[in-house]
């Protein structure tokens, strides 16, 4: 058999791929403006959801915020931010820098009229002061006013320190042994954010109003305790007894504002 002759070179013929058309190239215009804009919506999405909230967590630590605590006579307030160091707070002023005398934040004229012919207790150091007004019969009145300061030059974060120790105080309000909770609610209008406890006491005969508040990075308590009335009337003590409690809480805020 002989060699085969090898086939004919087969020349391959090149032609550029013809333009699309004009409804084609307008086709794929569309297409890919809509997969710009649903990349777009995407990464929108992610932010937002990846943006850090401040709070959250175990309830238990949430404040009572200004802007959503009911108040028991409908006092409007202006709703305040709380910052940390010297920045401005509430009202302008700055973070509270040391604490007054024990019992020099409530003037003796309050004192006589709401527990008279009282004798008078007091403790203090650089974070805490407490002062006690006891009366002398047996009408069981006594008014404590309690401060505890989370000085600047103790810590980096003194009004979120604040901040804190209101929420444990709080908190434990609502787990109090040995006492009868008639009343518990956040109130505004005094401090950055404040509530107002009326309980009756299980071990004595005595109903006690309290109002606790926090000025920036201070937290005081103002308790204001009297003889309960006959058992199943005592809830009838509760606006008399806030009351005193709240006029000696308005005039300690009054006096730390000035620290």
């Amino acid at each position: 058999m002989g060699l085969q002759r090898p086939p004919d070179p087969f020349d391959r013929v090149y032609s550029a791929p013809e333009p699309p058309s004009p409804g084609r190239r307008r086709r794929s215009r569309r297409v890919a403006v809509l997969v710009a804009v649903v990349a777009f919506g995407a990464a929108a999405v992610a932010v937002f959801l990846l943006a850090p909230v401040r709070g959250g967590g175990d309830g238990a630590a949430v404040r009572p915020t200004p802007s959503r605590a009911p108040t028991d006579d409908g006092t409007p307030t202006a709703e305040s931010t709380p910052t940390d160091g010297e920045t401005p707070a509430e009202g302008g002023g700055q973070v509270v820098k040391a604490l007054p005398a024990p019992c020099g934040t409530v003037s003796q004229r309050t004192v006589d009229k709401t527990v008279p012919k009282a004798t008078r207790r007091e403790s203090a150091n650089s974070t805490l002061t407490t002062c006690t007004y006891s009366s002398t019969g047996r009408d069981f009145r006594w008014l404590r006013i309690e401060a505890h300061l989370y000085a600047p030059g103790d810590t980096p974060n003194p009004v979120r320190d604040a901040e804190s120790y209101y929420d444990a105080q709080w908190t434990q309000a609502h787990h109090a042994p040995l006492v009868r909770t008639i009343s518990l609610e956040p109130h505004k209008g005094l401090g950055d954010e404040a509530y107002r406890w009326f309980k009756a006491d299980e071990g004595q005969p005595t109903v006690v109003g309290q109002v606790t508040a926090r000025i920036r990075n201070a937290v005081f308590t103002v308790s204001y305790s009297e003889r309960a009335p006959a058992k199943g009337r005592q809830d009838e003590r509760k606006r008399a007894c806030l009351a005193k409690a709240t006029d000696v809480a308005v005039e300690v805020m009054t006096a730390l504002n000035h620290f």
